[in-house]
């Protein structure tokens, strides 16, 4: 870094230039960084032939002409401007004025700067020798990068400037390219077709042709090395000695003693974490160190007794998902679906063999960013949603924590989740035969989830085929079948069993699994009843009296689900009944727009639905006419155009039936 410093210094102290100099590296590495704390204050430092030099910087980030960059040069330099310009030139014998100065009295003008003969040194603002010009940020600008260099030229050509450009040049090479690429390609197909290339047969594909076309008509690639080759003398690769700006990146933190203190004491994870993301990104990690501020502020002030190993698993975690989504590596979803530790880690044992794609990834971030630390805890969701969204979501770090508590001591899981969580040949011989009576136990008192129990199966029918446990697999699946009868009398509905097992690469999907998935598939149909009833109880009770959220729960929930066919349709009547005229009108309409839209995800529901009708043509029929009697009668009627809806469809497949016969 040192050599590169006065590799850059030996140009200013030059006697005559008539070239630039480039710094070209990756964004994020640190170049700007760089040019603060490396280059600026030593030229400035600097006297060379009795003056001292002036460093004016000016980053192109989002300049659209080159008249903005004449408005920078100018605030940086000048404040007021003398009208007695020609009195200046003639005595001191100047017949032209420098490139550098024009730029400074144009902007004058345009600013309406007073002019005042006694306010300026004429001598000061002509002098050029004693300026060094830095433009970052070239491939950022939003005008044509030759132009920029066309401009920058004037003032290195012809003043004689000492000048500076900070780049990434990949990145410059592929905005040429890509620049207007909709109109490049019109035109080059347009001229294909003048010269009757565009139909002429060819071995070579059409688009290739195009392309071909496109780079001799607009290659501006050749154009940029013509100029660049003309401008820029030297182009130093600039490669960010890390060591020194982590010092500089943790600097921020001094005020924060026991964070400073943390970050200090791991800055080897901190040096290891960054080298495995694959970039040279040092923005990247600023960012993820301040998020990693925030995070370990709330630990510390919530639960302040966290474990040391816990703590810096998430420091490398912070750092990891921060470069896997901001360096444009993943998409955003990649860690969307994985709810928990426990997940990430079933993932992990099931990727031995790979079953698909998240799978693989998963394995080749925990490969890559847990090499050689040892944590039974990696993976916070309430971090991964933070780095996503930006959002700190407080629900989701307390229960992440409350679980890291109970869970970080391994040696405290149940036997089940041991197996379902750890690499099981991570189980010491002498423990394995333990785990699995406690395994064994608890299937059969049913205290292990019904999800977990088909899992489990998967490892019980593999251990046994390898030789591992001294069971029979008829008198395991047996096991199964009860553990897992009494099991669903508290477990929840599974939505995406398949996914679930999908997990466990050692199953084997063979007649026995099938058998278990089978009575799973019966037990959790059932759950799934029990599930429905519960909410349609639930949500049905707001009538009539918490319609608000009697609506919200309807139009988020029960939308596309029969929930009409888990409530008994006489207690609907009844509540509806005793509802506000302007709530019945309001339940019609959403019913009436709810059967187009999922006409035949609610179709189970009809049953009720026409008793529910029924139910309220018996109730009118004997009722003298009220405001809420005609209401009824109106709600009726939109319950039997609902009804027709399906019958149409019945009464179709019944002609359709009887024509084929005919036929």
């Amino acid at each position: 870094m040192e050599d590169l410093v006065e590799s850059i210094l030996d140009y200013i102290r030059s006697d005559y230039t008539d070239y630039a100099i480039m710094i070209n590296g990756e964004w994020g590495s640190g170049k700007t960084y760089f040019w603060n704390n490396k280059i600026r204050n030593k030229i400035e430092n600097m006297y060379i032939n009795g003056k001292q030099y002036t460093t004016i910087y000016m980053s192109l980030y989002g300049i659209s002409n080159l008249e903005e960059i004449s408005k920078k040069i100018f605030i940086e330099t000048t404040q007021l401007m003398d009208k007695n310009l020609k009195k200046f030139m003639n005595s001191h014998n100047q017949t032209s004025i420098p490139e550098y100065a024009k730029t400074g009295l144009d902007m004058a003008n345009f600013f309406g700067v007073t002019q005042n003969g006694d306010r300026i040194d004429y001598a000061d603002f002509f002098s050029t020798d004693d300026k060094i010009l830095c433009f970052d940020d070239l491939e950022r600008a939003n005008v044509d990068v030759i132009d920029i260099l066309g401009y920058i030229n004037n003032f290195v050509e012809h003043d004689h400037i000492k000048t500076i450009i900070i780049c990434n040049e990949k990145e410059l090479a592929n905005k040429l390219k890509s620049s207007n690429l909709e109109m490049k390609t019109f035109i080059a197909t347009y001229l294909l077709d003048k010269e009757g290339d565009l139909s002429k047969v060819s071995d070579k594909p059409m688009v290739e042709k195009i392309q071909d076309t496109i780079e001799y008509v607009f290659d501006k690639a050749n154009d940029y090395e013509r100029i660049k080759e003309k401008l820029i003398g030297e182009t130093f690769e600039y490669a960010p000695e890390f060591n020194y700006i982590i010092n500089g990146l943790l600097m921020r933190y001094e005020n924060n003693t026991e964070l400073i203190r943390f970050l200090r004491e791991n800055t080897r994870l901190i040096i290891a974490t960054f080298n495995r993301s694959g970039t040279k990104n040092l923005r990247i990690l600023k960012h993820s160190l301040n998020d990693f501020k925030k995070i370990f502020e709330m630990v510390n002030k919530n639960y302040p007794n966290t474990n040391n190993r816990v703590l810096q698993t998430m420091l490398i975690f912070t750092i990891a998902v921060s470069f896997e989504i901001k360096a444009g590596k993943i998409t955003k979803d990649k860690f969307i679906n994985i709810n928990d530790n426990e997940e990430y880690k079933s993932i992990l044992v099931s990727s031995r063999v790979l079953m698909d794609n998240r799978q693989f990834y998963i394995k080749e971030f925990d490969n890559n960013y847990y090499y050689n630390f040892k944590s039974e805890y990696r993976f916070f969701k309430f971090i991964e949603i933070y780095v996503r969204t930006r959002i700190f979501d407080m629900k989701v770090f307390k229960a992440n924590m409350e679980r890291i508590i109970d869970t970080v001591d391994t040696a405290k899981l149940p036997g089940y989740k041991r197996l379902l969580t750890e690499e099981y040949w991570k189980i010491d011989d002498d423990e394995f035969g333990g785990v699995i009576e406690e395994v064994i136990e608890n299937l059969k008192t049913g205290k292990i989830n019904l999800v977990d129990m088909v899992k489990l199966f998967g490892y019980f029918d593999y251990f046994i085929k390898k030789g591992l446990i001294d069971y029979d697999i008829k008198t395991i699946k047996m096991m199964f079948f009860n553990g897992m009868n009494v099991a669903s009398l508290t477990s929840n509905y599974c939505e995406n069993m398949q996914e679930e097992i999908d997990k466990i690469a050692i199953i084997e999907q063979d007649e026995d699994m099938e058998e278990i998935m089978k009575h799973f598939d019966q037990l959790n149909s059932k759950l799934k009843e029990k599930m429905y009833m519960q909410k349609a109880e639930d949500i049905f009770k707001c009538i009539p009296m918490k319609m608000e959220e009697f609506y919200e729960r309807f139009d988020k929930e029960c939308m596309n689900m029969p929930i009409f066919k888990y409530y008994d349709p006489f207690q609907t009547f009844q509540r509806i009944s005793c509802a506000s005229n302007e709530d019945i009108v309001t339940i019609k309409e959403k019913l009436l727009n709810r059967v187009q839209l999922y006409k035949k995800e609610i179709e189970p529901e009809i049953k009720n639905i026409k008793q529910l009708k029924q139910i309220m043509d018996d109730y009118t029929s004997s009722k003298d006419n009220s405001i809420k009697v005609v209401m009824l009668k109106d709600f009726a009627k939109a319950l039997q155009m609902i009804i027709d809806q399906y019958d149409e469809n019945t009464s179709a497949k019944d002609e359709e039936t009887i024509q084929k016969r005919d036929f």
